[in-house]
């Protein structure tokens, strides 16, 4: 069965972000993948859950995603984390199906059920590509550690990534053949890969700081230990201005491992169960505000008989 790689531009049609999508899914195409094309434009958010799931299930039915955002204020455009927040949650995350199926599969029954869809177990693979106008990277580098969200939760291994920068007014991006000759690139890295666990898929992109996420963004903490702010892999300090990411231990704690997600896959199950059984507790405390209103709402015209 040929496989297929789902692409979701974010931007306006043949803007920028949509030319580098086409470059990467005809890159894709010349490697021998079959390819579909979604713009979040066409995404209806007053029919958001039904076009949220309409999305989810053309996501389920590939081999792989590509993703083409704007950078917008240093970060992905706003209409991208309502789609990652619409679809993604427990019923995403490949260490609750795995649960849920070992239960099935058992004959136990969960305590607490989340919601549930074994297919994102589907090995799958992704590109990221953001374009913005900025020449500096601290105008864009907020943007690919966010698209990262959009994948980690299902286990989805990570081929490829770039931003393109320097595109300061619609489709500029055309003035830049090398840019969409890389664009292009990816797409025959992800498609190259199509169908490999995540254990088995071979990073082609930059190298970054971070070697599971591959970016550089990294939190300070106490004592020279550092955690990457993207998958949060813990390291430490060197005293030439790296990070040693080399404590097993520690870099376990990326959330792009299994064992990570199913340690959270314990921590909500016993926060559910046990909060659960405070629900007097919790009635009792939401009593004293229940009546408090100073709420403001936009006054519309009343809909049409």
């Amino acid at each position: 069965m040929t496989m297929r790689l789902l692409g979701l531009s974010c931007g306006p049609a043949d803007g920028s972000s949509d030319l580098l999508m086409k470059a990467a899914l005809q890159g894709a195409e010349a490697a021998g993948v079959g390819v579909s094309h979604v713009r979040l434009g066409d995404l209806d958010l007053a029919r958001w859950d039904e076009d949220a799931a309409w999305f989810w299930d053309q996501l389920m039915e590939h081999d792989g995603l590509l993703i083409s955002a704007p950078i917008h204020n240093r970060t992905i455009p706003g209409k991208l984390k309502l789609l990652l927040d619409a679809i993604l949650g427990p019923k995403a995350d490949v260490a609750f199906a795995l649960e849920y199926v070992r239960m099935r599969d058992a004959g136990e029954e969960a305590t607490v059920r989340f919601p549930f869809d074994e297919r994102v177990l589907r090995p799958r693979v992704a590109g990221f590509l953001a374009v913005g106008g900025a020449l500096t990277d601290r105008w864009k580098a907020l943007a690919l550690p966010l698209m990262h969200h959009m994948t980690f939760s299902m286990q989805i291994g990570v081929v490829d990534q770039v931003v393109f920068e320097g595109a300061g007014v619609p489709s500029a991006i055309a003035l830049d053949p090398a840019a969409l000759q890389r664009a292009g690139r990816l797409g025959r890295n992800v498609a190259e890969q199509a169908g490999r666990a995540f254990d088995a898929v071979e990073f082609r992109g930059e190298p970054g700081l971070c070697p599971h996420c591959h970016l550089n963004a990294m939190v300070l903490l106490d004592g020279g230990a550092v955690e990457c702010a993207t998958c949060g892999a813990g390291g430490r300090l060197t005293a030439g201005g790296g990070v040693d990411f080399g404590d097993a231990d520690a870099a376990a704690r990326s959330v792009l491992t299994v064992a990570e997600k199913h340690d959270h896959f314990l921590e909500v199950q016993q926060t559910a169960i046990r909060q659960f059984a405070q629900s007097d507790a919790i009635a009792a405390g939401v009593a004293p505000y229940r009546d408090y209103d100073r709420t403001l709402s936009p006054q519309r015209p009343p809909a049409p008989a």
